[in-house]
């Protein structure tokens, strides 16, 4: 997926702020990138439709939000970057985590293995 520097920049915003108008997120970025309201509301807009931002109007005003963690746009972003290189997910993650691993220090490593952990605990409880 394509993002333009201030989608990206918004998706930081509200993964950090939670809910906001579009006013609110004129008024966040303007001292720092300058632009217009319309410029704001223009990209809010996209990410709504591109699934990334969730929006309910209250009065005559949109409230939006991330559609998804973080984490879960991340992940889906290795996804599509790896699909038409691996013939299965898991040869892309078996790669991916081949690739990096030899950079992690113990303690990462250690933080990994406890992630992996919880997501196990999690999985076996469902």
């Amino acid at each position: 997926m394509n993002l333009g520097e201030l989608e990206k920049a918004a998706l930081q915003f509200f993964w950090e702020y939670g809910d906001a108008d579009a006013k609110q997120v004129y008024a966040y970025f303007e001292p720092k990138r300058g632009g217009t309201l319309n410029t704001i509301q223009s990209t809010l807009d996209r990410l709504y439709k591109k699934g990334l931002l969730k929006r309910h109007k209250t009065g005559y005003a949109y409230v939006y939000q991330a559609a998804k963690t973080k984490d879960d746009f991340i992940g889906e972003l290795f996804v599509d970057l790896t699909k038409d290189f691996f013939e299965s997910p898991e040869s892309a993650l078996h790669a991916a985590f081949s690739s990096i691993s030899s950079s992690l220090s113990d303690k990462e490593i250690s933080e990994l293995e406890a992630l992996i952990d919880r997501q196990r605990t999690m999985s076996d409880v469902e």
